[in-house]
């Protein structure tokens, strides 16, 4: 199965990204437009594996989610970008980002069977924390709406890379474990963001 080999590719890449650099937040890159706001969310580790996560999640959990969890993130996530923007305070955005990640990680470690509501609650809550932060930096682009919309076009890249990891669940007793592996990993990522974020590590 190419395919499946291909996913585990991608999600050895996209794992082995994450600790390499601490947090997102920097300011290369954000004076650009459209390529600059597309390439934030991929090369921010702590946004990367989040954002896959949702993805990951999605798969496991299947339809109606494996859908909407993707499209609730982006969506709410612009709502979250405007409060950036309007400079709305929102204390605790970068802990939000960072506790994001470990939790999303440890949802897909135990592939968590939430109810509609609740998964879709503690993705929107996720997404205004992500769309905030990147909404504080989005008047400083050359191109706002240009950054704006890469941003989110990267954002659900990295969804769609999550949902194509998550087919390994197809692989009965193997890929299950495989993709449970990946939030094993995430979460792991996320006890750094957390420990960066509050000044411990």
């Amino acid at each position: 199965m190419n395919w499946a080999r291909a996913c585990l590719a991608l999600a050895s890449l996209l794992l082995v990204m994450a600790p390499t650099v601490a947090l997102a937040h920097r300011t290369e890159g954000v004076g650009g437009g459209l390529v600059s706001g597309f390439m934030h969310p991929i090369l921010g580790p702590d946004h990367l594996v989040a954002m896959v996560a949702v993805g990951l999640w999605g798969a496991q959990l299947g339809r109606p989610l494996l859908i909407v969890l993707p499209l609730t993130f982006p969506l709410v996530m612009a709502f979250g970008g405007l409060l950036g923007v309007l400079q709305v305070p929102l204390p605790g955005a970068e802990l939000g980002i960072s506790v994001s990640a470990l939790v999303l990680g440890l949802v897909v470690a135990f592939a968590f069977r939430a109810p509609v509501w609740l998964a879709v609650t503690l993705i929107g809550v996720f997404a205004i924390f992500h769309g905030y932060a990147h909404g504080q930096e989005l008047p400083r682009a050359v191109s706002p709406i240009a950054y704006g919309i890469g941003f989110v076009v990267g954002t659900g890249m990295l969804h769609l890379a999550g949902i194509a990891i998550g087919q390994l669940n197809q692989w009965k007793e193997t890929g299950p474990l495989i993709v449970r592996g990946c939030g094993v990993l995430i979460a792991a990522g996320g006890v750094y963001f957390v420990s960066t974020a509050v000044g411990v590590a």
